[in-house]
């Protein structure tokens, strides 16, 4: 049955990637009976064959008018996604492993009122509600691996008014969504910054301690003061000032004891942990420019960006870039 399925949507428009913006029309809006709607066409049935043997004119009229009430059903049930537009999908990048939030953002014009209108990319669903003609979804992807991740086809469907039947139209998106490395579970310390204007920065590791915050997102589990985060009914955490340089250098070819994926993790755990600590540093990759120095959010997606995209552990990608 999976397998028929599948046949079956993969004659359906579009068949291929598509720039957006979409619009729904009659080519690309399909409409069958729900399971309800079946039971309902064989309830109808009945009806008429009783009343047509009997000659009874009340039944007859009466399945006659639920029949129109059914067929009714399907023509706003077609007008529901009749030109809607979908206009854009957009994702900010997450750490693999970590659910991707896909937007969905629709237009459509504000005189019809659309009701019951759902988005579906796998096993990921979520509501589309327009309020004056324009709403959004968004939907939960899981990532598994770093690097572009292609949603796929998106079904925007809906069952209104009735129930008895489905209309759907399938929107796919021609661009693909980021997906960051996902960085060390420990939390390695950043290499010893370099450059003339080295001065002591507070960190949350080093020899002394210099004073106790309140913990913040983000911070290492290792850090907070457990003891006296209890008498103080808070977590706190533990903040070392030691000596270090402006410009920490994230160098792949430093980390060539580790496995490749595990260089990978290990840069972008030092890179959001740079940024975290307000450090300038410098990615440098393997046969590739080095990025920065720098800091800031475009300088950490630049970063995160060229280790997401470097090749697979397969093969000679492995070997070339050492």
């Amino acid at each position: 049955m999976a397998g028929l399925r599948a046949r079956l949507e993969a004659l359906a428009r579009p068949r291929r990637p598509e720039s957006f913006p979409v619009t729904f029309d009659r080519r690309r809006i399909y409409v069958l009976p729900t399971a309800f709607g079946a039971f309902f066409v064989a309830l109808l049935v009945v009806m008429l064959l009783g009343a047509l043997n009997y000659n009874n004119n009340p039944a007859l009229l009466l399945a006659l008018l639920l029949a129109g009430a059914g067929n009714t059903s399907l023509l706003v049930a077609h007008l529901q996604l009749s030109g809607l537009r979908i206009v854009a999908v957009e994702a900010e990048p997450v750490p693999a492993g970590t659910p991707l939030l896909l937007r969905v953002h629709a237009r459509a014009e504000p005189g019809r009122t659309r009701r019951g209108l759902r988005v579906e990319a796998g096993d990921a669903q979520a509501v589309l509600s327009l309020r004056g003609g324009a709403g959004e979804a968004r939907l939960a992807l899981p990532t598994q691996r770093r690097g572009w991740l292609q949603p796929g086809r998106l079904r925007i469907s809906t069952t209104r008014p009735l129930g008895l039947a489905r209309a759907w139209a399938y929107a796919w998106p021609a661009d693909d969504v980021l997906v960051y490395p996902r960085p060390e579970t420990d939390d390695p310390p950043l290499p010893h910054g370099h450059g003339d204007n080295a001065r002591a920065r507070l960190q949350p590791t080093g020899d002394d301690v210099h004073h106790l915050r309140a913990y913040r997102r983000g911070d290492a589990r290792r850090a907070i003061a457990w003891k006296p985060s209890a008498r103080r009914d808070t977590l706190l955490v533990r903040e070392y000032e030691q000596p270090q340089g402006a410009d920490v250098v994230l160098d792949w070819l430093a980390l060539a004891p580790l496995a490749y994926e595990d260089r990978i993790a290990r840069l972008a755990r030092w890179v959001d942990q740079a940024e975290r600590e307000g450090r300038r540093w410098r990615l440098q990759l393997a046969q590739q420019p080095a990025i920065g120095p720098g800091r800031g959010a475009a300088h950490r997606h630049a970063c995160l960006r060229a280790l997401a995209l470097l090749p697979l552990a397969t093969g000679a990608e492995h070997n070339d870039l050492g």
